[in-house]
């Protein structure tokens, strides 16, 4: 493994703990600045929001500034954000703060899985990038519950002061160890390749439609995860009969299926794509519906959450590794957009959840929201294939012999 990875993953577990440890310190944070917990959420969905907007906007921003000085700008970002963070002394400076972290996350792991794919060969591409996103699925193991504790124990902003160090080790790394060039060990410090046509020839490859049907399935199939997720402390609580501090050891049950399933994901799309992404998807859809059952008991619901992460993140590597192939003229705006799908994916599928249980469906009545996100993913998968294998027959069919007159 090149240790240019080791840098990518450890700022990709700092990215991961400071998206996900909010969520287990609401309640310190809303106490410190006296504001409710609805609206310290405003600091997850602020994050959300950032991620979205972030990821194109500074992809589009960096494509003349060679990829390694992109990635150290975007830790600088993320460090500055968390330590903002931590010493806010009010409400709208802890916001702010927020925002500053989350526009450093789409664009790093955009052009974090570039760069992943070429330090490598061809044939071990979906490995490289899995590995880079091992760190954001550890963090959800480890960093998480570790930085919840910490936040609790002493205090938040002990959390993301520590979180910004993280970043300050990541930036270090990414400094010392990724390769000036992409896919070289040696060289001078040279601008990344500009694609054909500059922002033309990004905008270009968001244009192609397997580019468009893989950010769909990535905005669908990961989304349908979500449905569940968000709302798992009531299901849990309520349907399982689990008691309210079990949730968090569930939480890092369905953290060990995500790493687990992200290198699995990552080892199989480089031999099989697309029947992966068939795999894994149609996996998921069936695990989520069969959760409606199961998560009203305590071992079946903790032995699907753990299913459920491993299916989930098997997604992960190869739709990432898809939209770098069919963007290969001009990834970076693709792969960063892909990014903000993930979190565009994870915001409506929290939302159509909230809608059913607040429509009298009961607490897992997410999970069919789930199920159906998912299985619409299967179907476009499906469609691509179909639409992939139309185009390759119709690029290699023999041209019809032309017709010669001869006039006398």
């Amino acid at each position: 493994m090149p240790l240019a990875l080791l840098a990518l993953a450890i700022g990709a577990f700092g990215i991961g703990a400071t998206e996900f440890v909010i969520m287990g310190l609401l309640p310190e944070v809303a106490e410190t600045f006296s504001v409710s917990i609805p609206t310290a959420g405003y600091l997850a969905t602020g994050y959300a929001l950032g991620v979205v907007i972030g990821a194109p906007v500074l992809a589009v921003a960096g494509a003349r500034v060679s990829r390694k000085r992109m990635l150290m700008a975007l830790m600088g970002l993320f460090i500055a954000g968390n330590a903002l963070s931590a010493a806010a002394p009010v409400f709208a400076v802890m916001l702010a703060g927020r925002v500053v972290a989350s526009l450093a996350h789409g664009a790093f792991f955009g052009i974090g899985a570039i760069v992943a794919a070429g330090l490598v060969a061809p044939h071990k591409r979906a490995g490289a990038i899995s590995l880079m996103f091992t760190g954001l699925t550890v963090a959800n193991v480890i960093g998480v519950p570790l930085g919840t504790w910490l936040g609790q124990q002493v205090s938040w902003r002990a959390t993301f002061a520590v979180i910004a160090g993280i970043g300050v080790i990541a930036l270090a790394g990414v400094a010392a160890l990724v390769p000036h060039r992409v896919g070289e060990q040696t060289g001078d410090e040279a601008p990344a390749p500009a694609p054909a046509g500059g922002l033309r020839g990004e905008l270009a490859a968001l244009r192609d439609p397997q580019v468009l049907l893989a950010m769909a399935m990535t905005v669908l199939g990961f989304g349908g995860v979500f449905a569940a997720i968000t709302y798992l402390a009531p299901m849990m609580t309520g349907a399982a009969g689990y008691a309210p501090g079990s949730v968090t050891w569930l939480l890092v049950l369905f953290g060990v299926g995500m790493v687990i399933g992200n290198l699995i994901g990552g080892r199989y799309a480089d031999r099989a794509l697309l029947p992966m992404l068939y795999v894994s998807l149609g996996g998921l859809a069936v695990l989520l519906a069969l959760f409606t059952a199961t998560a009203h008991h305590k071992a079946g619901a903790a032995l699907t959450l753990l299913l459920i992460g491993g299916f989930g993140f098997a997604t992960v590597a190869p739709l990432q590794k898809r939209v770098l192939d069919h963007a290969a003229q001009a990834p970076t705006l693709a792969s960063a957009v892909n990014i903000g799908a993930f979190n565009l994916g994870n915001a409506l599928a929290a939302w159509l959840g909230g809608l059913v249980i607040a429509g009298g469906l009961g607490d897992t009545a997410p999970n069919v929201v789930g199920a159906a996100m998912t299985t619409a993913a299967l179907g476009l998968a499906v469609l691509a294939a179909t639409l992939e294998r139309r185009s390759a027959a119709t690029r290699f069919s023999p041209a019809p012999p032309s017709t010669v007159r001869t006039g006398g």
